[in-house]
């Protein structure tokens, strides 16, 4: 079975996380620089077999579209001509980023580690988001 692939899409960076190849268990993977996301898709889809993306839609909480919503928008429409083969699916990042850091936290994870904007926390919310997707679909 292939992979799932997760996008937590920001103008500066992007956390990536991916599935097992049974799809049972997001796992983070990456963090890169947004304008290096499809390059970096290019090459990783290369060496693993990945059949649909999940990307994290932002919402505020009335569920109305936020300053990155477009944006999110415009790379659903680049991932699609760039990929046209694979599903893409969307969900609602809500408060990802929030249980992120307290994850983080409550892993031990020290203030330097969850300061770093290289990318632990857009990691580890692309994981909250794909286990949030998988979980959606035992439903």
């Amino acid at each position: 079975m292939a992979r799932i692939l997760a996008i937590d899409y920001g103008l500066k960076r992007v956390g990536l996380a991916v599935t097992d190849s049974l799809q049972l268990i997001a796992t983070a993977l990456e963090t890169i620089r947004s304008k290096d996301l499809i390059s970096f898709l290019e090459k990783y889809l290369l060496s693993e077999e990945v059949e649909a993306f999940v990307v994290g839609m932002p919402k505020n909480l009335n569920n109305q579209a936020t300053d990155l919503t477009q944006a999110v928008e415009t790379l659903i429409k680049t991932l699609q001509k760039n990929f046209p083969d694979k599903k893409i699916y969307t969900i609602d990042e809500r408060f990802t980023s929030k249980i992120a850091l307290d994850a983080m936290i409550q892993a031990g994870s020290k203030k330097k580690d969850r300061r770093n904007k290289s990318g632990n926390l857009d990691k580890v919310s692309a994981t909250i988001i794909l286990q949030d997707f998988l979980n959606s679909r035992k439903l």
